[in-house]
């Protein structure tokens, strides 16, 4: 079973249902406190650029400038076959970013960690949206490589949306707002065809195996200097088929 849709999880904030702890459901994010959390390429959480205030966890405004202010933040824990339901809601304007499968390659890059993204933007008002192919840097798109369906529901600026990635073997889907917006093989011939026609063909990408097809690793939240916050991050460990 999904979780709870947005419109009917505000009293129950960062919490589990006894059915999703009976399902094997753990939050990733208390409402309290970064545990859990750390820097991408740290040991710790950053000092400044994220806040977590009124049951909200906050990437904070500075320049848009792609993982440069507190930086990207990862889950300590790694996965591989889950099921992820988050909350977000943007500011106008604003970028970020649900990144799965992260990897901390070294060097460390100059910009974000290398995962697989589902796309968290503002698509009338922020330009990214606009460049890619076919839509495929839109909200709830496979970021650089997968457009989201075109009939997505997705709520106004300063509203809750929903976000879900399900993983279970190669098989991959993307959810908004209780609809599926993205799926796709990872792994098979006509996703390698899409990373080899996107920004994931440089060198740089693929310094350590192919791009996006490492057997696990952790979930990241994108520091794009806007403002987004996030609510009910949680997860469902799912056994191998």
């Amino acid at each position: 079973m999904a979780p709870e849709s947005a419109q009917n999880t505000t009293a129950q904030m960062n919490m589990l249902t006894e059915a999703e702890k009976n399902e094997g459901w753990k939050l990733l994010f208390d409402g309290k406190t970064t545990d859990g959390w750390r820097g991408a390429y740290k040991q710790s959480f950053p000092d400044s650029g994220w806040v977590v205030q009124d049951g909200l966890l906050s990437v904070l405004s500075s320049n848009g400038a792609e993982s440069r202010n507190g930086g990207d933040i990862v889950t300590t824990d790694e996965y591989d076959n889950f099921d992820l339901s988050f909350e977000f809601m943007l500011s106008e304007g604003a970028n970020s970013g649900v990144k799965y499968y992260v990897v901390e390659h070294q060097p460390k890059p100059a910009g974000s960690a290398f995962g697989l993204e589902f796309q968290v933007l503002d698509d009338a008002k922020h330009p990214d949206a606009k460049l890619g192919k076919n839509g495929n840097r839109t909200i709830g798109s496979l970021y650089d490589l997968l457009p989201a369906a075109t009939d997505k529901q997705v709520n106004p600026i300063g509203e809750w949306n929903q976000g879900r990635v399900l993983v279970q073997g190669n098989h991959v889907e993307h959810w908004l707002n209780g609809k599926k917006v993205v799926e796709y093989e990872r792994g098979s011939k006509d996703f390698r065809d899409l990373v080899a026609q996107s920004k994931y063909a440089a060198p740089d990408y693929n310094k350590n195996g192919r791009f996006g097809e490492a057997p696990k690793g952790h979930i990241l939240i994108q520091d794009h200097g806007d403002k987004v916050s996030y609510r009910n991050i949680k997860i469902k460990p799912l056994s191998k088929t």
